[in-house]
């Protein structure tokens, strides 16, 4: 072949690259750029009817709602409840790794599907990449029907950067789980040492959970192009409590503007005390104005993040970069010191709790597919505020004073880190 030939040949494979670089570079659809009207507060009705009306799902009552602490308590109620399936699971999840807890999952998904019932999982391509192989192909031979979100060909090279990071386990259409898990080692035990992550995870029961399944196989389409339906899916659920709730979804491909909304409304709702623990904490600038606003009417606004013991460093940087102008204004950051910090939980003025997969960063906002369930229960939130008040306790709370004296480099590196906005 000539040069030019050659020539022609690395020319087109360039800009191939670069065209799905550029592609996998784009942070969604439209983005919410100017700033909300203070004009209600959480405890208006017309919030919870501007939240379920613009925003989609309906918020629905008469659901029951557990907290599940740290591994030992997580782990177990959700594998008693894959291994007491009578009808369908359906399980989605960003990390899936090796070890023993990955080994137990396996081991029940395919007992069950074994027993006759209809195993779906969804698993990250990205996210279950240390994923034992021999977990897969017990769970194929067994019957299990798995897939892997957005697994790289040629048709979806522009999805490459657009990640599941949902976190939901439903069990015969009746009993779901949902936070900040993943399964891996890092996550079992009671988060005792920096090996053993902090997070929380919930339970649901009560009509709710058929939103938690409608997301579910919302992304199994996309997978499989599947319809999940019929009774063994959403069967009548009876009401088994006092509260009420909706599941929020959104992703890249439909609605990716909406979580980041659905946060602003929130922040821009409240009037007493907000409360955020969040593992990934990078506020943009919209947000961090109406942060600012709530604290200037008043809010209490607390924000507890990864400290010393993270898993992604140039976060914690890209996040204490933007620190300055909320620590001005009042807001209280602090860092968990004792272990990584992977949970993820809005309270708003003792009433709203949000609890999912949801980071408060660029990439839950616009990259990822998410899910948070939106939680309106006083008694419920009461419990959130007693939890954060725990983690709160082993945590050290950074001051102006400190953030202004940090050294140079430091703020070099933040600054930098920072940066890479969205992408991290």
């Amino acid at each position: 072949m000539t040069w030019n030939g050659w020539h022609v040949i690395i020319t087109a494979v360039v800009t191939l690259l670069v065209v799905v670089l550029a592609l996998n570079l784009t942070t969604g659809e439209k983005r919410v750029k100017q700033q909300l009207q203070h004009r209600y507060s959480i405890h208006d009705p017309q919030f919870q009817r501007t939240l379920g009306v613009l925003l989609g799902p309906v918020i629905l009552p008469g659901n029951r709602f557990e907290a599940l602490l740290n591994g030992d308590r997580i782990f177990p109620p959700m594998l008693n409840a894959i291994r007491g399936a009578r009808h369908t699971i359906s399980f989605e999840t960003y990390i899936y790794w090796s070890g023993q807890i990955g080994k137990d999952f396996a081991d029940a998904l395919a007992d069950r599907a074994r027993a006759g019932v209809k195993v779906h999982v969804l698993v990250d391509w990205v996210g279950s990449s240390k994923m034992e192989k021999a977990y897969l192909d017990e769970m194929e031979k067994a019957g299990v029907v798995i897939r892997k979100f957005h697994e790289p060909r040629w048709y979806n090279l522009n999805k490459l950067n657009n990640r599941t990071h949902r976190k939901i386990l439903v069990v015969d259409g009746a009993v779901g789980f949902t936070g900040g898990v993943g399964i891996a080692p890092e996550w079992t035990g009671h988060a005792q040492d920096p090996e053993h992550w902090r997070d929380t995870h919930f339970k649901v029961e009560g009509p709710v959970v058929a939103q938690m399944q409608a997301v579910f196989a919302d992304n199994w389409v996309k997978a499989t192009g599947v319809v999940l339906h019929g009774e063994d899916y959403f069967p009548a659920i009876a009401n088994a409590g006092a509260g009420a709730a909706q599941m929020f979804s959104s992703s890249p491909s439909g609605g990716s503007e909406s979580m980041e909304l659905m946060y602003l409304l929130i922040i821009n709702a409240a009037e007493r005390s907000i409360d955020l623990e969040s593992a990934y904490f990078v506020p943009d600038e919209l947000s961090r104005d109406l942060i600012v606003d709530a604290l200037k009417r008043g809010v209490r606004v607390r924000v507890i993040t990864p400290g010393p013991h993270t898993d992604s460093e140039t976060v914690r940087r890209a996040s204490r970069a933007l620190w300055g102008d909320l620590l001005a204004a009042g807001a209280q950051m602090y860092e968990y010191q004792p272990t990584m910090f992977h949970c993820k939980v809005l309270v708003a003025d003792d009433l709203l709790v949000s609890v999912g997969s949801t980071n408060f960063d660029d990439r839950s906002f616009r990259l990822n597919d998410e899910a948070s369930l939106n939680i309106y229960d006083a008694d419920f939130a009461s419990e959130q505020v007693a939890i954060f008040e725990r983690d709160l306790a082993q945590s050290r709370r950074i001051t102006l004073e400190e953030w202004r004296a940090r050294p140079f480099m430091e703020k070099v590196w933040e600054r930098t880190a920072a940066l890479l906005g969205p992408q991290i």
